[in-house]
């Protein structure tokens, strides 16, 4: 059972989300060395004093390894924070801030070790760790093409219908219908943005981030009234990553940024799962680059759970029509197969085609007989005429 977490911590946690850039592992590493309230201690408490003296003696560098200007850019942000006001604003529209040892904190992030999260900023009604634990990632291309959008969306609908969170990034393109798509079917998405909560990005995704606010989850590492950069947008898919149980990329280029998250999620372990398209097309190259690796080829909601669900949740078994032939005794079809094309034959000459004997063969061509698939001419045997029904099954259908 955890016990609260002290508010000192969190408001030194809120202090330092506005401090450090998402994924600052220099940060991160002192923040487990320290704690935040004592990270953040010593950065103040450092603020005013001049930098180590070269050749000074490791004492009088607070934080020995981190370059200089890192970390007057820390004091600089850290001096102008004010976490009060942070947190009455995630309040003041109904969210709340989450860090390390509350029981809302989904546990997996700490796969990221000095890379993880210094807290999140969450708006929605549901419980992020409870969600985290069934969810999948569905990225992509932001320029996609209506094949990659309609495959976002059913992909996203099936997750849905079968019980799974969808997460993704808000952005347009493969994000935007992902999301749609799981809220078309009544389910449950969640949003990782890389910019403030109550800044929604893009845009032209207001109304959709405002509905995925109401029904789901919307959640960044950023506080309140604070803007993205491309960076924060590279950053924060190891979020998304290390959030869920498998990514699955539907439309990418070489240098997509839902590689960064493919690549993220298979060093954290988790399952990395690609969308394939055409071989002509730009826009599937980086997914066929994935397939060619470990990345799992995936086609619809049921392998993708098939790979990331729970021991027995198998994928329906998939193959052509059943024809007619299909039905009949391996014996009785090797018969079928001895019958020439064209021409009445004989019993005799049918039997040593099939290689077996003449009683036996003649006994498989009455019960071919009965089924339609072979006719009696004089002493001899033929297929049905062309254009019937059994003859078009002895020709598999062509």
């Amino acid at each position: 059972m955890n016990l609260p977490v002290p508010p000192d911590e969190r408001r030194a946690r809120a202090t330092l989300s506005r401090t450090v850039e998402p994924g600052d592992e220099h940060a991160g590493r002192w923040l487990h060395r320290y704690g935040p309230t004592g990270f953040l201690d010593r950065l103040l408490r450092t603020a005013a004093a001049s930098p180590p003296a070269p050749g000074g003696s490791a004492d009088d560098d607070p934080f020995p390894g981190t370059g200089q200007k890192r970390v007057a850019s820390w004091r600089l942000r850290a001096a102008a924070a004010d976490p009060d006001r942070d947190l009455a604003t995630i309040e003041d529209l109904g969210g709340r801030f989450l860090i390390p040892g509350d029981t809302e904190w989904p546990r997996q992030l700490d796969d990221l070790g000095d890379a993880r999260p210094v807290g999140l900023w969450v708006r929605g009604p549901a419980d992020l760790r409870t969600w985290a634990l069934r969810s999948v990632a569905l990225v992509g291309a932001r320029a996609c093409t209506p094949y990659g959008a309609h495959t976002a969306s059913d992909l996203a609908t099936g997750l849905a219908r079968k019980g799974w969170v969808v997460v993704s990034g808000a952005a347009y393109g493969i994000d935007g219908a992902a999301h749609r798509g799981a809220l078309a079917a009544g389910g449950a998405t969640v949003a990782v943005l890389a910019c403030g909560v109550d800044s929604p990005y893009p845009r032209g995704h207001d109304q959709l981030i405002r509905r995925i606010s109401e029904q789901g989850l919307v959640v960044g590492e950023l506080p309140p009234d604070t803007h993205p950069t491309p960076s924060r947008f590279i950053l924060r898919n190891r979020v998304i990553a290390a959030l869920t149980r498998g990514t699955v990329v539907i439309e990418a280029q070489h240098r997509s940024g839902s590689l960064v998250t493919a690549r993220a999620a298979a060093r954290l372990g988790r399952h990395t799962m690609g969308v394939p398209g055409p071989v002509t097309s730009t826009l599937s190259a980086g997914v066929h680059e994935l397939l060619r690796g470990d990345a799992t080829l995936v086609t619809d909601a049921d392998e993708i759970v098939e790979l990331i669900g729970d021991m027995g949740q198998l994928a329906p078994t998939r193959r052509g029509p059943v024809l007619p032939r299909d039905l009949l005794a391996p014996a009785t079809a090797h018969v079928l197969e001895a019958v020439p094309a064209h021409g009445p034959t004989p019993t005799t000459v049918i039997a040593r085609r099939a290689g077996t004997g003449p009683d036996d063969t003649l006994a498989k061509l009455y019960e071919l007989h009965s089924l339609g698939f072979v006719q009696r001419h004089g002493d001899g045997w033929e297929l049905t005429r062309p254009g019937t029904s059994a003859s078009n099954a002895r020709r598999g259908g062509t």
